[in-house]
Parts: C-alpha cells; structure tokens; sequence
C-alpha cells in the first residue's frame, strides 16, 4: 500500500513545481524579450549585438571600448567593428580622455536614441500597467529576484567565458 503525501512532502512537491515553472517563464521570457530586440534592431539597421552594445553603453557609458567588450563579453577587434558601425550611424561618439589623449571613451547620442525609446514605448507601458498590479513589497522582492537572476546569468557566462 502506497504512503500517503505528508504536508512537507506536498509542501515540497509544490515547490518544485513552482520553481520549474519560474526557470519556463524566464526561459520564455528570454526568447520574447530576444525577438523584441531583434525587430527593435531591425528598425534601426542595427545588428543585434550592436544594439546590445548601445544598451550598455546607454546604462553604463561612457565606456572604454577595453570596459564595454569586458561588459559584453566579446573580443576587442569584435568591439571596434560594432562601434564603427554605431559612430556611422549616428549612436555613438568617441570621445578622448582629456587626462590621457591614448584613451578613449564612448558615450551615447541622446538624440538618436529617442527612436529607441518610441520603439520600446509598448513594452514600457505594460511593464508599468504590470508594475501597477503589484504591492511596493512585492516589487521590491520581483526586483530583487531580477537583480539576483541578471547577476547568476552574469556569472554563468563569465564561467563559460573562461573555458
């Protein structure tokens, strides 16, 4: 005769399954956000990576091209290539360092960027309709979880990175 389920058991069994339907809805979450930026890059004749190469320039910059192939995991020949494709199109400036004329530092075109913003106006509003759903104290856990998960994806790739 079978056992019956004790509360822990079930108690863990739920847990489980709510963690494996987390990992789904990121997994999901990842191809969605992965499509919307593929079409955003398309609309502006940009190249996947370089849009992923402004983004970070756009929260981080300005940035050597040495901190943002490190930011983006890519090789530094690979950055050159996209920030000439991003200076020609009207993104991106390079600027010198006025301390050391060697470096360099690369800041985002706020101008140019506005099309950026309209293209993720969509998102943006039901993210905040979404938002809007939800306590402060729940938000603070879903950011939370958001930092924690972007920073084991982080580290997940950097392992990968070194093999």
């Amino acid at each position: 005769m079978g056992s019956v389920p004790t509360a822990n058991d079930r108690a863990a069994s739920r847990r489980r399954r709510l963690t494996t339907a987390i990992r789904e809805s990121l997994r999901e979450l990842t191809v969605q956000l992965s499509l919307l930026n593929h079409h955003v890059s398309a609309r502006v004749a940009l190249n996947d990576v370089d849009l992923d190469c402004l983004d970070l320039i756009n929260r981080h910059g300005p940035l050597s091209p040495s901190a943002l192939a490190r930011r983006a995991g890519l090789h530094p020949a690979t950055i050159t290539g996209i920030l000439d494709r991003l200076e020609r199109g009207g993104w991106v400036a390079r600027d010198r360092d006025p301390s050391d004329r060697r470096a360099v530092a690369v800041r985002a075109l706020r101008d140019r960027n506005a099309e950026l913003f309209g293209l993720y106006a969509g998102m943006n509003a039901s993210m905040d309709e979404i938002c809007a759903g939800y306590t402060a104290s729940e938000l603070e856990v879903l950011a939370d979880f958001l930092r924690r998960t972007a920073a084991a994806g982080r580290d997940a790739t950097d392992d990968l990175a070194r093999d």
